[in-house]
């Protein structure tokens, strides 16, 4: 026969142990808010007067190699100034800003869904496009790893465009 304090005691246990999976879900919710959050910022970043200006000049960059490149439009720049310099640094903006989203998605803080919606196509068309350039500059200064998290998010979105074709074929 079960007594009152039997039962009380299993009703208090039921409680705690609800309330400890409430809480769970409610710190998942948490992450996901904060992580999202992060992502909506950076992502008005994106569209600020800044990037968008960068952005432009960017997207007529041509970009046969790394070599015709540099005797068009010079070297990196050091500190001087010069038209060149500003396609250089519209060049380093945008390639840090994937960079930073390549690196965040590898971390996991930053879904890659939604970096794909949002700035797929753009992470594409970047990447194709200064290539030659990052291959050039990782040779000559020796720095593998510069532009990396960039060039792996381009892989990793590859990989997506590929995986739903496959299943938009399929279907």
């Amino acid at each position: 026969m079960v007594d009152i304090q039997t039962i009380s005691i299993a009703i208090a246990s039921a409680g705690v142990f609800l309330a400890a999976i409430y809480y769970i879900f409610q710190i998942r919710h948490q992450d996901k808010m904060r992580h999202l959050d992060l992502f909506m910022r950076l992502y008005s970043t994106w569209g600020s007067e800044d990037i968008n200006k960068a952005h432009r000049r960017f997207n007529v960059i041509e970009v046969e190699d790394y070599d015709s490149f540099v005797k068009k439009y010079g070297p990196m720049p050091g500190s001087e100034e010069t038209e060149s310099s500003q396609t250089w640094s519209d060049i380093d903006r945008i390639g840090w800003f994937f960079n930073l989203m390549g690196f965040l998605v590898k971390e996991r803080i930053v879904h890659i869904k939604l970096v794909d919606e949002l700035l797929g196509y753009w992470v594409i068309k970047a990447w194709e496009t200064i290539k030659p350039l990052v291959y050039g500059w990782r040779k000559q200064y020796n720095i593998p790893e510069s532009f990396y998290w960039f060039e792996n998010l381009y892989n990793e979105m590859k990989k997506r465009e590929q995986k739903l074709q496959s299943v938009n074929t399929k279907a």
